[in-house]
């Protein structure tokens, strides 16, 4: 208890000052700014248009850490290429691993495909489970009690006020993933090809089938060879579409689509990722829209 009082020391704000918070993907930036309103300053590290796997910690970054009372990742070794050397570099004692002003999203929520044994020859994988663990609306619930629980721990005068708003958004929340779960229920046993294994949790979620992936392994870019293979294995098992995230490159989602005979469907896979997804409700509106225009 001592030792938390202690690092809880390290981050307390002084009076009325607004909680400055880095957030490494714009989910969270989102839900930081669901919890905390106009008593937050938030913003995010990365873009819907980014791989958040393959960020430069370019010294704007590293200013903004430096400032950071509180720093949100995924983690899961999400952003391990660029996460850590904001963290070093910015020198600031408050977001370091370990410290109360490092939150990380992964640590409260059960990830999927983790793996038994890992090898480079596998390509990318996480050892700890796939990381892209907002697209499964009930993490997202998860992760906003615990968020809850942090911001009111570095920033006690203003605990109330993110407990109420926090509290509304989780209400709020629930009855919406009600809803989608109603509206998402036609979508149950539908086979996909996606880009990468960043849209799992989403067709997990849904009950939708992932039949492959256009990179040959995690992190490798689409080969012909793959690609020639995918489209042989569609042949016996045919998919509805093509599935890839605003960010991922469309011409391997393309070139399989023409021949397949199948659309291609690109979601937002993060709030900012379309003009329709200006938030965490309307990202699940949005990739739930476009997923049902298949069954039309």
């Amino acid at each position: 208890m001592r030792t938390l009082l202690a690092a809880l020391s390290l981050v307390a704000l002084p009076a009325h000052a607004a909680l400055t918070v880095l957030a490494c993907e714009p989910e969270w930036a989102a839900l930081v700014k669901e919890i905390g309103g106009d008593k937050v300053n938030v913003t995010s590290a990365t873009t819907a248009l980014q791989d958040p796997h393959r960020i430069e910690a370019r010294p704007s970054l590293i200013a903004r850490a430096r400032n950071a009372d509180l720093m949100v990742c995924t983690g899961a070794q999400l952003e391990i290429g660029w996460a850590p050397l904001l963290q070093s570099q910015s020198g600031n004692a408050k977001i370091q691993a370990g410290q109360p002003g490092y939150f990380e999203a992964a640590g409260v929520v059960s990830l999927l495909e983790r793996p038994t044994s890992v090898d480079r020859a596998q390509g990318d994988v996480h050892p700890a489970g796939n990381p892209h663990l907002h697209l499964n609306p009930r993490n997202i619930e998860r992760v906003a009690g615990a968020l809850i629980e942090r911001m009111g721990a570095i920033d006690a005068r203003e605990a109330p006020n993110y407990r109420s708003r926090g509290e509304a958004f989780l209400k709020r929340w629930r009855d919406a993933t009600v809803r989608w779960e109603k509206e998402g229920a036609p979508l149950k046993g539908m086979g996909v090809v996606t880009y990468h294994k960043n849209l799992t949790y989403l067709f997990a979620w849904l009950g939708m089938r992932e039949l492959g992936t256009l990179e040959p392994k995690p992190g490798l870019p689409p080969s012909t060879a793959h690609l020639t293979g995918l489209l042989e294995q569609l042949q016996r098992e045919p998919a509805k579409a093509v599935v890839r995230a605003a960010y991922n490159e469309p011409r391997a989602a393309e070139w399989l689509a023409e021949r397949a005979h199948i659309p291609v469907v690109v979601l937002p896979f993060t709030v900012g990722g379309t003009d329709q997804a200006k938030d965490l409700f309307t990202l699940y509106d949005d990739s739930l829209a476009r997923l049902l225009a298949l069954l039309k």
